[in-house]
């Protein structure tokens, strides 16, 4: 389990905590005990934006637990104060806490500028809110700001562009953390589209053809994103809808924009693609794996889908 710490200041802005907080739950709602959620803050007491008051604050550890994760939620704009009592304590704990090379940092919105009053971004790559953007600039001269990245990630600290930015940071760290088929999982039942790194405009495939809200065609992607490599075929798809073969193709060119046969291969290529880039596996165990019959027939369906053979993504990390 990772805790996750969410650091909170007066006049937080309530959506940079709840959007990723909520990711954070529906992620233990498909992986039980995956993430401890905390909230902590410099006050025990703080007025949210909105005007809601938030009561009981934990105060801030004096050593949070190895592994954690430490989100940095922004203020209202009319209320950032760098100099105010409660960011100085806040910055002084998260300049003592990252000398644990075991935790993550994360921001979201105006907490960008808070971890750069801390002397966290100097030499890194970030971003902020649009509205941000200069004074992070200035606030730290030796990052470099990106202005137009939902979220950037530069080693351990990784910033987001703010508000609903920040629940698109969350879903691509339960990916990393706990698989892409979790975090697809959790972005479906927020109803949010994920995205993968700010400097990859591509959908990761594992939530492509997923813009729409057709209950059955969801239902045959939910049962193909758990088990990719079973024996997919056109009847058993259908089986899964309720429905025939016919109309389960006609739904799914309708609302997800391919045939359900083409995603379950693009899902299995998907997958074939992380074991020749993570493993040694040979590629005949690779497509066993992945539910191709033959290594010859992943080579043939991976040309549809991937540029490069599957030996250049090996080379890549082998060699």
């Amino acid at each position: 389990m990772r805790t996750v710490l969410f650091a909170i200041l007066p006049e937080v802005v309530l959506l940079d905590v709840a959007g990723a907080a909520e990711s954070f739950r529906m992620a233990n709602q498909q992986k039980a005990g995956s993430y401890e959620l905390r909230f902590v803050g410099p006050t025990a007491n703080a007025r949210a934006g909105v005007g809601l008051q938030l009561h009981q604050l934990e105060p801030l550890p004096a050593r949070p637990p190895d592994r954690s994760i430490v989100v940095v939620t922004g203020v209202t704009s009319e209320s950032l104060d760098l100099d105010s009592a409660p960011v100085r304590r806040l910055t002084d704990w998260l300049r003592e806490a990252m000398r644990n090379e075991t935790i993550t940092l994360m921001s979201v919105c105006a907490g960008a500028l808070i971890v750069a009053k801390a002397g966290l971004l100097a030499g890194r790559e970030c971003t902020t809110h649009h509205e941000h953007i200069e004074a992070l600039s200035k606030l730290e001269p030796s990052a470099t700001v990106h202005a137009n990245r939902i979220f950037v990630e530069d080693g351990r600290v990784l910033t987001s562009a703010g508000v609903t930015a920040g629940t698109d940071l969350t879903l691509y760290v339960i990916g990393q953390q706990l698989g892409h088929q979790i975090a697809a999982a959790v972005a479906r039942d927020l109803v949010v589209y994920m995205r993968r790194a700010g400097a990859d405009p591509q959908l990761s495939p594992w939530v492509m053809h997923r813009n729409h809200l057709h209950p059955a065609v969801h239902r045959v992607q939910d049962a193909v994103t758990k088990h990719p490599a079973a024996r997919w075929s056109s009847a058993r798809l259908a089986g899964v809808a309720c429905m025939s073969s016919r109309n389960l193709a006609r739904l799914f060119a309708e609302h997800a924009g391919c045939s359900p046969l083409d995603y379950v291969q693009r899902l299995r290529v998907a997958m074939a693609r992380e074991l020749v880039s993570n493993s040694n596996l040979a590629l005949e165990r690779v497509a066993e794996r992945t539910g191709f019959s033959s290594a010859h027939q992943l080579r043939r369906v991976w040309r549809r889908w991937e540029d490069s053979p599957p030996t250049r993504h090996r080379l890549r990390e082998f060699v």
